[in-house]
């Protein structure tokens, strides 16, 4: 699937349809600027003109009825997003007029690009590695500046230029065992046991720390999953309302008013935090509140980070914190303490005093959050950091082999073992970047990108 129609020429809009000031049309391929030419009315021939050159005119139909006025920016290969021949066409942001265009080139030996391909021909032909390409995906879909930073740090090429560093590092080792393989008969050694074992775990050592960066580097992409949780009236949909500047849920005195859980985003100093609003926690008879005490219950085990409120007229509840410490670790968990606008009283537990009805003490929580998020991170905005599972998983594998490398090498197998590890090692690494991949994981990573990209 993934070389089928490589040499076509393809087309597709690749700004959101809707109304708006511009429309673009991606063109690629040996065929798109002959396409262009086919309908596009100007000075001059776009098949004749420089490359990063833009042209204004007017695109017509085969009938010389005028579409649109026009501007064609014009890429020759290998200088262009795909590495082919390219041309994107500029028009007024009209829906219709946008896919007037297409269809016409549509007709001209070109066809429809599927999802991705654009970006697949730019890695097909050596422009991006896959890991850039995946990036691409990710500087889309980011939502806050830290997954954008994130994600311009990947297309940028610092995960890249980590994995290509320990691919070498992995190649050079694996060379010295591969050499004494090929002149076994003469007994040469080209590298000790203590250098081949140094050097593997060198390799080892940058792998695990990467590895580190997984918890972090996901939620960086994804987000950061937070629970509110807590006795019923402490003020959890109160304290959701207030970060979220709005009345998302129903506030009211009367216990057991939350039912279900209430998803809501926020991003708080460029990190997206999802927060849930559970249900109170506690023994009831009526069926659907009890649902939604599971629920809690639940939300309590997928949450990176577990807000649980007590209030001031209600004190500390040791039983729900014991019940939260056997459903989640105990170091996600943040103590808040409510209603401080009533007065603090005495032989409550530690916790960050705030008021969800004025606002007090919420800076000190949201500091709270992030020290949580950051914590043992050495993130910087140069740091190469693991965020795609499909990484993390090669990463893994990678360990895997290197780990039964050294155990080659101590039991004193013959090289033949330890060869046969680092290559399977170094297969891995280069499945990340695509050196080494099979069609399905290629088809797989480019068929999640939105059709124009």
């Amino acid at each position: 699937m993934i070389n089928r129609h490589r040499e076509d020429t393809i087309a597709a809009i690749i700004t959101p349809l809707g109304v708006g000031a511009v429309s673009v049309i991606r063109v690629s391929g040996a065929g798109s600027f002959q396409a262009t030419d086919s309908i596009f009315v100007g000075k001059g021939k776009i098949a004749n003109s420089k490359s990063h050159t833009v042209h204004y005119g007017k695109i017509v139909d085969e009938k010389e009825n005028k579409i649109d006025d026009v501007l064609v920016s014009l890429f020759r290969s290998p200088h262009s997003y795909t590495g082919e021949d390219c041309v994107e066409i500029s028009t007024h942001g009209n829906p219709f007029i946008a896919k007037k265009i297409l269809q016409l080139l549509l007709q001209k030996e070109v066809r429809q690009a599927e999802p991705g391909e654009f970006t697949k021909r730019a890695f097909l032909n050596n422009k991006i590695d896959l890991i850039q390409a995946e990036a691409v995906a990710d500087v889309i879909n980011s939502r806050t500046e830290a997954s954008l930073l994130g994600a311009r740090n990947q297309l940028d090429g610092l995960l890249s230029q980590k994995i290509e560093g320990l691919r070498s590092m992995l190649i050079n080792a694996s060379s010295f065992v591969e050499l004494e393989l090929d002149f076994a008969e003469e007994n040469l050694v080209f590298i000790g046991y203590e250098e081949l074992q140094q050097k593997i775990d060198r390799i080892l050592t940058e792998i695990n720390d990467l590895l580190s960066t997984y918890s972090f580097g996901r939620v960086i992409r994804d987000g950061v999953n937070v629970a509110l949780v807590g006795k019923p009236n402490v003020g959890k949909s109160s304290l959701l309302n207030y970060i979220l500047k709005e009345s998302r849920a129903i506030v009211s005195h009367i216990p057991g008013t939350t039912r279900d859980v209430i998803r809501e985003e926020v991003s708080i100093d460029g990190v997206l935090f999802r927060l849930y609003d559970t249900a109170g926690i506690r023994n009831s008879e009526n069926e659907i509140e009890r649902e939604g005490v599971t629920r809690s219950r639940e939300a309590v085990k997928n949450a990176d980070i577990v807000l649980f409120i007590n209030d001031v007229e209600q004190g500390f509840s040791n039983e729900i914190y014991s019940e939260l410490k056997n459903l989640t670790n105990s170091d996600r968990i943040i103590l808040i303490l409510n209603k401080i606008d009533k007065g603090l009283k005495n032989n409550l537990k530690e916790g960050i005093p705030i008021s969800a009805k004025t606002g007090q003490g919420i800076d000190a929580l949201f500091k709270a959050l992030k020290q949580k998020v950051f914590i043992n991170s050495n993130y910087t905005e140069k740091s190469a950091i693991i965020a795609n599972f499909r990484h993390y998983q090669c990463l893994k594998k990678t360990k895997e082999y290197l780990l039964n490398a050294k155990e080659s090498l101590k039991n004193k197998l013959s090289g033949e073992f330890v060869a046969l590890d680092l290559r399977n090692a170094e297969n891995s690494l280069s499945e990340i970047i695509g050196v080494v991949t099979s069609d399905d994981i290629l088809n797989n990573i480019f068929t999640k990108f939105c059709i124009g990209k």
